[in-house]
């Protein structure tokens, strides 16, 4: 089967011609495990379905391989039979995915058809065995540094390229790591309205366990005096938290629970909050629901921890504060920020289309990288 439809390498050669670029020929291997864009919950699926949209509408050839059920402007390639939301981070689908997603882009090389780069999005898999493919990979950086991640990267360090979304991230990485670049995930701010007009409702949304704060999220609350809508899904394991730490603060009134949610709901629940809560006592690398709320001119309310110190601009899209009790004094504050320079402030740093550029950046720097590698090494 072709990997990209001759109408498709037509419209794309000549978009990129245009510009007086070459376009390039980008593999985007998404995880297995949710389709794209995700129907729920899913933050890498979102950033791998607003990347693959813009890279295209800049005149480059993406083929996606990504679970069934995905859609997107870039050609689509499902490659197992089913989605697997119910078995995140299982090795079995993984590597199953991966090792199916190299066979493909092997056999593009042999059809003469070679990829330009692999752009990979998945757990560890692709990263561990990159050396095994002759087309250079982009591996972007999407979870936290542990231990044992932090050992698996500086093993394997030389075999990709990896992109951190964060400078927090990065500060925690091996120093072995070849890094391309920083690059914020993406949003699609044309996607989300700008409201004035708030209500008087507190917002967390995630998953439901411990180490993303909806316990301390409900503490605020109850300091603050104020509303609460708790929003996302109880995933396997997570049983027992939610049913000590959150249920039985639930009374739908003071603190209500929606459960998962997505499109319109999601859209108005994030655009008509007083605030976005987020309560995280770790250095999580990103957290795209703080560039949702932002986008709809919704403040967000932080602890200054990870990512948030860099996409919080006190005073502008939220504020930083140090603890449950000063996260309820902001709530009073949260109307001094002016939506419309809230959106405007997320949307020159992480508009998708900023980012995709960015991106195409990275893929030219790795590729001129490794070709200028292999005359070395030939010489």
């Amino acid at each position: 089967m072709s990997t990209v439809t001759e109408a498709y390498r037509d419209r794309v050669s000549v978009r990129s011609e245009s510009r007086g670029e070459r376009s390039l020929r980008i593999a985007m291997l998404a995880p297995p495990w949710i389709p794209v864009p995700p129907p729920g919950y899913g933050g890498i699926e979102a950033v791998v379905a607003s990347l693959s949209r813009e890279l295209v509408r800049s005149g480059h050839a993406v083929t996606l391989f990504a679970a069934p059920g995905s859609t997107s402007e870039a050609e689509v390639r499902p490659l197992l039979d089913v989605p697997h939301p119910e078995a995140i981070e299982r090795a079995l689908f993984e590597a199953d995915h991966v090792a199916r997603a190299f066979a493909e882009i092997e056999r593009a090389t042999e059809r003469q058809q070679p990829f330009d780069v692999v752009h990979d999005h998945c757990g560890f898999t692709a990263f561990a065995m990159a050396d095994r493919l002759d087309v250079p990979l982009v591996h972007t950086l999407h979870g936290p540094f542990t231990a044992d991640t932090s050992a698996f990267y500086a093993h394997h360090a030389a075999k990709a390229h990896v992109v951190a979304i964060s400078r927090a991230q990065l500060a925690l990485a091996p120093t072995e790591l070849r890094v391309a670049a920083v690059v914020p995930n993406p949003i699609d701010a044309a996607d989300w309205p700008l409201v004035r007009d708030k209500d008087s409702y507190l917002l967390w949304i995630g998953r439901l366990t411990a180490e993303k704060g909806p316990q301390r999220a409900i503490t605020v609350a109850r300091l603050a005096g104020m509303r609460l809508v708790l929003a996302g899904p109880v995933q396997r394991g997570q049983e027992t938290f939610f049913e000590r730490e959150v249920a039985p603060h639930i009374d739908g009134d003071q603190i209500t629970y929606v459960g998962e949610v997505a499109g319109r709901r999601k859209i108005d629940l994030f655009a008509r909050a007083h605030a976005l809560l987020m309560p995280i006592r770790w250095p999580e690398p990103f957290g795209m629901v703080m560039l949702e709320a932002m986008v709809c001119g919704t403040p967000v309310l932080a602890f200054a921890e990870g990512a948030a110190t860099e996409i919080v601009i006190p005073g502008e899209t939220g504020f930083l504060v140090a603890d449950e009790q000063a996260m309820a004094a902001a709530c009073r504050r949260a109307p001094q920020i002016d939506p419309a320079r809230c959106r405007a402030s997320i949307a020159e740093r992480c508009d998708a289309a900023a980012v995709a550029r960015a991106y195409e950046d990275v893929y030219r720097s790795v590729i001129h990288a490794e070709r200028s590698l292999h005359a070395t090494l030939a010489a």
